[in-house]
């Protein structure tokens, strides 16, 4: 096999991983953040979620990050799926974010927070004066004949980039 046939699989796949890899949302890195200040790094209103972080200057964890529900009024249209649960790149998830959370005292390092997306199509039935209406009546036939509509999901990744300052 000559040497140009050995190259070929390796270009053909190449753009698929940048594909693949490609996030929905660009963003410059966030500002610097110092330890033990607890920042928003991502609102997902949809989710009725924010995602907090902060670093803890620990060597064995130095970022902490959990989600936190907006508020107890908010009604998701969105599910939050522990990432373990996501194979990025199948099953529709889609890379909709990478945010980039600078350590202030430690700028060779950073947290990377990845939000993976798993859109879902949800047909929209118009009623005869072509409006969008949500019948309680109906809704709770359908919820109770276990026909409710599948919802959008996110999932959230940590990541730590960089060496440690200590």
């Amino acid at each position: 096999m000559n040497n140009r046939c050995r190259w070929l699989p390796v270009l053909l796949l190449a753009p698929l991983a940048v594909a693949a890899r490609a996030q929905e949302i660009q963003r410059p890195p966030a500002a610097a953040q110092a330890v033990d200040v607890l920042h928003t790094v991502r609102q997902v209103p949809e989710a009725c979620t924010r995602i907090e972080g902060r670093f803890t200057g620990q060597d064995d964890a130095p970022y902490d990050m959990r989600l936190v529900r907006l508020g107890a009024q908010c009604q998701p249209r969105a599910a939050w799926l522990d990432f373990a649960q996501v194979t990025p790149g199948q099953g529709g998830w889609k890379l909709n974010d990478r945010i980039r959370v600078p350590a202030a005292e430690c700028p060779g390092q950073q947290a990377l927070v990845e939000v993976w997306r798993r859109p879902v199509e949800q047909p929209l039935d118009r009623d005869g004066q072509g409006q969008l209406r949500v019948y309680l009546d109906e809704a709770r036939k359908q919820a109770g004949a276990g026909r409710l509509a599948a919802l959008p999901a996110y999932a959230a990744r940590l990541e730590m980039e960089g060496r440690p300052c200590r």
